[in-house]
């Protein structure tokens, strides 16, 4: 079994090594035992994001899948928790000052 290798800030180094049971090991590792279906559907939403275009808006993230404007917060403890769950690498310096 090949092991995920992450960066030194503990996000995946290779997106595409990211599977279902990847992200709930990692959740189980931000704290976060029981993902629902609005957390994956921000999972899910994050990586198609990121393919077309990169980080979205915390606020469009949350509006998108109708949720609270703080949904990211609430549900992940922070943006870039859920970012390392989605499997999504280093977003940058600058990005990661917005997590």
């Amino acid at each position: 079994m090949k092991y995920p290798e992450y960066d030194q800030d503990g996000f995946l180094l290779d997106p595409l090594s990211w599977d279902e049971d990847l992200a709930r090991s990692i959740a189980a590792e931000e704290g976060l035992i029981d993902l629902d279906e609005d957390h994956w559907a921000i999972i899910h939403f994050l990586r198609d994001h990121y393919v077309s275009g990169g980080l979205p808006a915390v606020s469009h993230v949350c509006h998108v899948n109708r949720l609270d404007d703080l949904c990211m917060t609430d549900m992940f403890q922070s943006v870039r928790s859920a970012w390392r769950i989605a499997g999504l690498p280093n977003p940058g310096e600058e990005a990661k000052a917005y997590m």
